[in-house]
């Protein structure tokens, strides 16, 4: 089990933005990364109501499926490693995982973790790099007849790291859009289907 406080500033980007970006700091091409963000929630979005989100993320061959929670700063997200077996054992069959987050989910969040179903998935192209102390992420996501770019930045220090961001925002004439995370993003485009 791996447990950490994820605090992060999003905003979503045109593709025009997402370009400038990566011209800016100088990506190349092949340090992109392709990763399957597969959602899961119970039939009456039990985890949603408690502001929390569960996904199992496949990437490079691996898989792992990460429960978040919200914390007084960020998110608690507690990570769990699967073999592909017990990831495509869930995602066909619909049995969940034993192991820590299937506890939690009964313990702590008093929610049957056979209850849980999935819902779909998010393709994300994703590059990640150091800037100023965090980390940069830059998303190229495509999910429900749905596409959209986005850069995080995640940091230690959430005033420090705001500073940071909105600086690196205006000092590329991107504006502030108001961004919710990829899940919430997801399930609403799943709800316009």
């Amino acid at each position: 089990m791996n447990q950490h406080i994820e605090i992060e500033f999003k905003n979503l980007l045109t593709k025009q933005e997402f370009r400038k970006l990566v011209q800016h700091f100088k990506v190349k091409e092949n340090s992109f990364a392709f990763q399957s963000n597969h959602y899961c929630d119970t039939e009456t979005f039990s985890l949603k109501e408690k502001n929390c989100a569960l996904r199992i993320r496949q990437r490079n061959g691996e898989y792992e499926l990460t429960l978040k929670e919200p914390a007084d700063t960020g998110l608690l997200e507690t990570t769990q490693p699967l073999t592909r077996t017990e990831a495509e054992t869930f995602l066909e069959e619909g049995t969940f995982p034993e192991g820590v987050i299937s506890r939690l989910l009964e313990n702590k969040l008093n929610i049957p973790s056979d209850s849980i179903r999935f819902f779909g998935t998010l393709m994300t192209n994703r590059t990640e790099f150091q800037y100023e102390g965090g980390l940069i992420v830059l998303d190229h996501s495509a999910y429900i007849n749905t596409e959209d770019y986005e850069i995080e930045y995640e940091v230690s220090d959430a005033v420090e790291g705001k500073k940071i961001f909105l600086q690196l925002l205006k000092s590329l004439k991107i504006p502030v859009r108001e961004t919710e995370n990829k899940v919430k993003r997801f399930y609403r485009a799943k709800q316009g289907q």
